[in-house]
C-alpha cells in the first residue's frame, strides 16, 4: 500500500542527491553503456534478433534519473539511423535536469522528457512503446507489483521489458546498516547530518560487521553521497531472488527471456562436481539460474528482458548461415585481444573467478564479427587459408565461441531483414 510519507522521502532523496552521481561534461569523453538497453542487446533478447530497424522505434526509460540508459540507447539509435523516440520518464527534477544536460551535450534530437511517476504512464499519454526500460525502480515502489503493470499498460504487444532489480544475497549486510541508520540517523534529520553519520557508522563498524565482511558492496565507498545515500539511507528498497522476480514478472503477464549475463546463471560453469550436477538434470533454465544464485551467492543484482507471457518470440540461436554476429559493448580489436587462441578464458564477476572454454579458431572467427557480415560470409573468408573447414566444422566452433561470448554478454545475434546503416 502506498505510504505517502515514505513517498514523499523517495522524492526528496532524488531531489537532493541525483542518482547516479553524473557530470554532463564528461559526455565529450565517453557514453556510459551497460545493460539492459543496448540496442543490439534489446533486439536479441525482446525480439529475437529480427527487429525492423528501419521502421520508428518508440522507447521509455522508466524512472530515468540522471540519464544513463536514455542517453546509450538515444546515442545508438541515432548512431545507427534508427528512427524513433526515446522517453525518459523521473519524478525528480535535479535528476532528468542531469539527463538534459547529457542530451544536450550529446545533440541528441530524440530523446524527449517528461515528468511524473510510472505508475501515471498510462494517465500521462504516453505509449504504447516498443521497448521499457526499468531499472533500479522497482525495489523503490511500495507496490512493485503495480509498477511494473503500469508499464505493462503501454507496452506494445511484441515489445518486451529490460528490468533491474537488486539481488539479495550480493546485498548482504547492507539492510543491517540500513536498520541501524533508523536509529541514528532518522528520517527528518538533515540529509548532510544523515550522510555523516552514515560515513561515521561505515567506518566504526566492526569486522564481524556482515557489511564490512562483503567486499561486493562498495557504493558507499566508491560512489560520493549520492551512492551512500542511495545504499544506506533509502526510505524504502527491497531485493529480490530469481524465483521472485519470475513471480514478479508473472504477475504481471510476462515472462522472462534472459538474465544477463547468462554464464552467471548456469550452475554447471560454478559446480565442478559431475555427481551434482546430474541431479539437475531436468530443470527448466528459470530453476537451473535460481540454484546458481544460491551456489555463488554474490549477485548483487538482476537484470531481465521480458515480453508477454504469449509473445513466443525467443533469442536466435547460431543455426544458419544468414544469422549475423554482433559484438555487444566490444569493438572487434578488443575482442581479439580478451579472446585467446583456444583453450579457456578466465572471467571474472562479483568478485567469482571462471574459466569458459574458446574453441581453436576463437581469434580468427572473432575477427571477422564487424556485424555486417554474417556466418556464412565468415565462414567463406576463413575457408581462404582453411580450405578443409567445411560448414559443419565451422558451426561446431562458433557455436562453442558464441556461447561463450554470448554468456558473458558479449555477442549477441541479428536475424536477417531490413536494417538502418549509419550514413
Amino acid at each position: 500500500m502506498t505510504d505517502p510519507d515514505t513517498d514523499g522521502r523517495v522524492l526528496s532523496h532524488y531531489e537532493a542527491y541525483p542518482y547516479p552521481a553524473r557530470d554532463p561534461r564528461d559526455e565529450a569523453k565517453r557514453l556510459v553503456t551497460g545493460s539492459p538497453s543496448a540496442l543490439a542487446e534489446l533486439d536479441h533478447y525482446v525480439f529475437g534478433g529480427a527487429r525492423d530497424l528501419t521502421q520508428p522505434f518508440r522507447a521509455l526509460i522508466a524512472g530515468g534519473g540522471t540519464g544513463d540508459a536514455a542517453i546509450m540507447l538515444a546515442q545508438q539509435m541515432a548512431d545507427a539511423g534508427v528512427p524513433g523516440t526515446v522517453t525518459h520518464l523521473d519524478i525528480s527534477a535535479p535528476s532528468q535536469a542531469v539527463a538534459r544536460a547529457r542530451a544536450e551535450a550529446r545533440g541528441l534530437a530524440n530523446l524527449r522528457f517528461e515528468r511524473g511517476s510510472l505508475l501515471d504512464a498510462a494517465a500521462l499519454g504516453l505509449g504504447p512503446f516498443d521497448y521499457i526500460d526499468c531499472c533500479g525502480v522497482l525495489h523503490h515502489l511500495a507496490d512493485p507489483d503495480a509498477g511494473l503493470a503500469a508499464l505493462v499498460s503501454v507496452l506494445a504487444p511484441d515489445g518486451g521489458i529490460g528490468l533491474m532489480v537488486y539481488g539479495e544475497l550480493g546485498r548482504t549486510g547492507v539492510y543491517d546498516v540500513q536498520d541501524m541508520l533508523r536509529t541514528l540517523a532518522p528520517a527528518g534529520e538533515d540529509d548532510a547530518r544523515r550522510v555523516e553519520t552514515a560515513r561515521r557508522l561505515v567506518a566504526a563498524l566492526p569486522p564481524t560487521s556482515r557489511l564490512a565482511r562483503n567486499p561486493l558492496v562498495q557504493d558507499h565507498r566508491s560512489g560520493g553521497d549520492a551512492g551512500l545515500y542511495d545504499l544506506l539511507l533509502h526510505a524504502r528498497d527491497r531485493a529480490y531472488r530469481v524465483p521472485e522476480l519470475a513471480a514478479l514478472a508473472a504477475g504481471a503477464g510476462l515472462r522472462l527471456t534472459a538474465l544477463i549475463a547468462p554464464y552467471e546463471y548456469e550452475p554447471a560453469h560454478f559446480l565442478k562436481a559431475p555427481a551434482l550436477l546430474k541431479r539437475l538434470d531436468g530443470l527448466d533454465w528459470l530453476q537451473r539460474a535460481a540454484f546458481a544464485e544460491l551456489l555463488t551467492g554474490n549477485r548483487l543484482k538482476h537484470i531481465a528482458y521480458a515480453v508477454r507471457a504469449g509473445n513466443p518470440v525467443a533469442p536466435p540461436v547460431p543455426d544458419t548461415p544468414e544469422i549475423v554476429p554482433v559484438l555487444n559493448d566490444l569493438r572487434v580489436e578488443d575482442a581479439v585481444r580478451l579472446v585467446p587462441p583456444g583453450g579457456s578464458m578466465t572471467v571474472s564477476s562479483d568478485g567469482l573467478k571462471t574459466n569458459l572454454p574458446v574453441p581453436p579458431l576463437a581469434r580468427s572467427i572473432v575477427g571477422l564479427c564487424d556485424g555486417a557480415r554474417d556466418l556464412g560470409a565468415i565462414h567463406a573468408a576463413l575457408r581462404e587459408k582453411r580450405t578443409d573447414l567445411d560448414w559443419p566444422a565451422f558451426q561446431r566452433q562458433f557455436a562453442a565461441l558464441h556461447a561463450t561470448l554470448n554468456g558473458i554478454n558479449r555477442m549477441v545475434l541479428r536475424r536477417p531483414g531490413p536494417r538502418r546503416s549509419p550514413d
